[in-house]
């Protein structure tokens, strides 16, 4: 069974209205060819989500958080249903950044993602380990609990993407050897097959951490990495869309 993949970039808290010009630029240049072997979205801070959503290409949209209400008493959040209204068709939960600057706990997230499907919006459930499970030889294991802990039952491969971000490589520069990125995929991908049977082969899982043009191929290329949930190189149209070309062989 072949997964398409998906590149989506994270612009976290960057992007003043000047910005719309490298989305523009993403869409112009997101061509037949590049659109048949790869999916490309970007979610961009709240401010822009509307504007970026309303240019016409093929370039999707998403959003970086979600309260998990639909609505009420909530000062400064925003519900899946108004992101979705505003264009978004996908919500991360789980950033490593919320879970740490937040404190967001697993079981939250989980609420989260169950808020974006209820919104008509698919779930992108980050997990990760930090530096130091990594080097007490718990990357597995931390990964696995949260994987367990933040998706919903009724997650699927339609309503529900996992991206794997060690969070000691995010916008450090530095990178788990293919190897690292190979061993814990495949424990993501064993932990879904045995929870959702089959429907655990279909899910996409993103890998995410420094990725960029010059190592994209290499990453890209290991089984059970469906695609990339892109940081700082995707603010550029010229590097985001060299990580995508790396699909083109």
């Amino acid at each position: 069974m072949s997964i398409k993949p998906l590149v989506a970039g994270n612009w976290k808290m960057n992007g003043l209205t000047s910005a719309k010009a490298e989305f523009e630029a993403m869409q112009s240049q997101y061509d037949g060819g590049l659109q048949g072997v790869v999916d490309l979205m970007i979610c961009p801070p709240a401010t822009l989500l509307g504007s970026l959503a309303s240019t016409s290409g093929a370039v999707a949209v998403g959003a970086q958080d979600c309260h998990a209400n639909e609505s009420g008493a909530h000062t400064g959040d925003l519900s899946p249903e108004i992101l979705v209204d505003s264009g978004a068709s996908a919500i991360i939960v789980g950033h490593s950044e919320r879970r740490a600057d937040h404190g967001e706990t697993s079981e939250l997230v989980r609420s989260k993602a169950q808020a974006a499907n209820r919104a008509g919006a698919t779930a992108i459930i980050c997990v990760g380990e930090t530096k130091d499970e990594r080097e007490a030889g718990k990357a597995e294991e931390v990964v696995i609990g949260q994987l367990s802990a933040s998706v919903p039952d009724s997650a699927n491969a339609q309503n529900a993407i996992i991206a794997y971000e060690p969070v000691w490589a995010i916008g450090t520069g530095l990178t788990p050897t293919a190897d690292d990125v190979r061993q814990i995929h495949a424990a993501i991908r064993n932990a879904l097959t045995e929870r959702f049977g089959n429907g655990g082969a279909e899910f996409k899982i993103l890998y995410g951490g420094s990725v960029k043009p010059a190592n994209a191929s290499e990453l890209m290329g290991v089984e059970n990495v469906n695609g990339a949930l892109v940081g700082g190189a995707s603010l550029k149209a010229d590097d985001f869309l060299g990580i995508a070309k790396s699909y083109l062989g």
